[in-house]
Parts: C-alpha cells; structure tokens; sequence
C-alpha cells in the first residue's frame, strides 16, 4: 500500500517510493538522505499537524506538511 508521508501516523513507516516536486526542495530531500528505498519512519506529529518528525537513516528530521506531501512512501 502507497501513501503520502504527510498522512502516516507516529510509529507507521515504510520505504520511499517516489519524491515529488523539482528544484530546492527535490535537492534538498535527496540531501538530506530521502530517496528511492531509503527505510522511513514517523516518529511524532506536531498537535496540528505541522512540522513532522521522521527518522531516516539513524536521524531525526523535522518536516513541513507540505514537504512530506512530496515524499510517496510503500507502508510496510
């Protein structure tokens, strides 16, 4: 099953399908460690939804909603 990042619950993970989007943003995620089969896991969702911490490689990271919405994950 195929979900956006920004919809997965705390403790949900999976693998990285596709990421979305060109340009800064692209560039930056792929920096930062999310591409294509890179194991990901949400850890915490801020109360409102925004930012998102997720753990990618043995790190935490913090996400803006509308930054994981560009990151298609395969739930496990």
């Amino acid at each position: 099953m195929e979900k956006i990042l920004s919809e997965l619950k705390p403790k949900e993970s999976g693998k990285v399908k596709k990421i979305y989007g060109e340009g800064t943003l692209h560039k930056r995620l792929l920096d930062m460690g999310i591409i294509k089969g890179t194991a990901i896991e949400v850890s915490k969702v801020a109360p409102l939804g925004d930012p998102i911490d997720i753990k990618v490689k043995g790190y935490h990271l913090s996400l803006r909603k509308e930054e994981a919405a560009q990151i298609l994950v395969e739930v496990n």
